[in-house]
């Protein structure tokens, strides 16, 4: 699709974001654009490639080739490469409910799966599609779109992240009657309270909602369901209902010295953080500043990396990242080859913060914590670490690891921050429900299938997959709405 030769006369270009070294002073987007003529020139990129990867979403073993929502990625490349812009926004609405969020947060597989990515740079297929959404909005094109009837069925919804809001997108428009509930006092998951400002506006994450809300679908907040909302009561209420809590519970470190003041979950840090920023009055005994104090960051994956740019705004003094893993390579494995997704070593937006601010990556590979050093109050003054070698069993796999005699080491630490990933979804409501769980603790259904052992009950998203990317959230929600519409209708229109 595309200029036939577009991918050979263009290089890829992306936007080039907001300066590092500048963008830190706020909590504003970091996200730049390109001019719309060189959009055009980054969708001829995409080749006639006969089969393209990019929207296939295959998942094979823990590898997900492609888009898992099934994005017609060349087909709107085409179109933007034509100027035909209404058209690619028709094409993208098809599979996305939600392409400005995807456009901005998403870790694009379809990028590591593209066809032009076996021995060239990846169309940018990401910046395309953040474009084509952003331009519909700014020209009006997005208008509310109410379905024409309903069917006089309801729909309880129990989770508003993006599996719960992509559900209930998809079941409102064909005419059910749906109404989430979320325990928060604002609509949105980890969409409004798991991501930093700086990489989703929270007005982006309100406007779909009022998009939504405005189409007929009704959202309760503060309504945490199976602690002040009775869930037998709401599946009385509805006709079907969706558990779409997510995988919040996160893993913490048993070690010596845990006991003490200053270290912290990541996930409540985000969260006040975004709540103050938002304008919100966080009792200053509870709210986790980083200001001029040495901050210890464990855990590198995405949410370890947003600990790290929040705080860098808080005005911190100095930050270290911990991964255990070794470095990634430069270039792909020989074990790691396309389709997959690329296991390379990436700079993301806080790295480059950190390195503007420092002179350095705050990542330090190969480190395992082995205590948290008490300052002689219950506070921490350290944390202690030693190198380890993996002995590589294969593309982004190690076993155990062993620790390097003599490399043993305490970090400056006032602050340290929780980051090493998710045990599965909180017990509450599994427990009430007498739920059947996986070895991970994620509520367990045939495969395939979004229904429970209990007639009418369905969940999705990370609750039923564990934590994920935000487009297998949506992928999620999508799926669960077909078969609870087939279930209530005895047959679906849904993709």
């Amino acid at each position: 699709m595309g200029k036939p030769t577009g991918f050979m006369e263009h290089t890829r270009e992306t936007a080039a974001p907001r300066n590092p070294a500048q963008r830190t002073g706020d909590w504003q987007e970091i996200y730049g654009t390109l001019a719309p003529a060189k959009l055009r020139e980054q969708a001829s990129r995409c080749m006639d490639c006969g089969v393209p990867l990019c929207h296939a979403g295959l998942q094979i073993d823990e590898h997900t080739f492609g888009c898992p929502i099934h994005n017609l990625i060349p087909e709107w490349n085409d179109l933007v490469y034509r100027g035909q812009w209404r058209d690619a926004l028709h094409r993208l609405l098809k599979t996305n409910n939600f392409p400005e969020f995807t456009g901005r947060i998403c870790p694009a597989p379809c990028e590591g799966s593209c066809v032009l990515a076996i021995n060239e740079p990846a169309v940018t297929i990401k910046n395309v599609e953040q474009a084509i959404i952003d331009r519909a909005f700014q020209e009006g094109w997005i208008r509310p779109q109410p379905p024409s009837q309903r069917t006089g069925k309801k729909v309880a919804i129990v989770g508003s992240g993006p599996a719960g809001l992509a559900a209930a997108d998809q079941l409102n428009r064909v005419g059910h009657h749906v109404t989430v509930f979320e325990r928060d006092d604002r609509i949105g998951g980890l969409l409004m309270y798991g991501t930093p400002t700086m990489k989703l506006d929270k007005g982006i994450v309100q406007r779909r909602v009022d998009l939504m809300r405005a189409e007929g679908v009704q959202f309760i907040t503060n309504a945490h369901v199976g602690l002040g909302v009775d869930i037998a009561q709401v599946r009385r209420n509805f006709d079907a209902v969706l558990l779409a809590c997510g995988a919040l519970r996160g893993i913490d470190m048993r070690l010596p010295g845990r006991h003490l003041r200053g270290i912290h979950m990541a996930m409540p840090y985000l969260t006040l953080s975004i709540k103050r920023v938002l304008g919100d009055d966080v009792d200053p005994q509870v709210y986790i500043d980083a200001r001029d104090k040495d901050v210890v960051v464990i855990g590198a994956g995405d949410t370890g990396t947003d600990c790290i740019a929040t705080a860098i705004r808080q005005g911190c003094r100095s930050l270290v990242n911990f991964a255990r893993k070794p470095t990634p390579p430069a270039d792909r494995d020989p074990q790691n080859p396309w389709p997959e997704q690329p296991l390379i070593y990436l700079q993301d937006y806080a790295h480059a913060e950190s390195e503007a601010r420092w002179g350095q990556d705050p990542r330090q590979y190969q480190v395992m914590t082995t205590r948290f050093v008490d300052d002689g109050s219950s506070h921490v003054k350290a944390v202690r670490t030693v190198r380890v070698e993996w002995e590589k069993v294969g593309p982004g796999r190690f076993v155990k690891p062993r620790p390097v005699e003599g490399s043993q080491y305490d970090w400056p630490a006032d602050l340290v921050l929780l980051a090493v990933g998710f045990h599965g979804p909180e017990p509450t409501l599994i427990r009430q429900l007498q739920l059947a769980t996986d070895r991970s603790t994620n509520v367990k259904v045939d495969t395939g299938q979004y229904m429970t052992e209990h007639e009418g009950l369905f969940v999705a998203g990370d609750m039923r997959r564990g934590a994920s990317l935000i487009v297998w959230a949506i992928a999620e929600g999508r799926g669960a709405a077909r078969q609870i519409d087939h279930h209530l209708m005895g047959h679906t229109s849904l993709l």
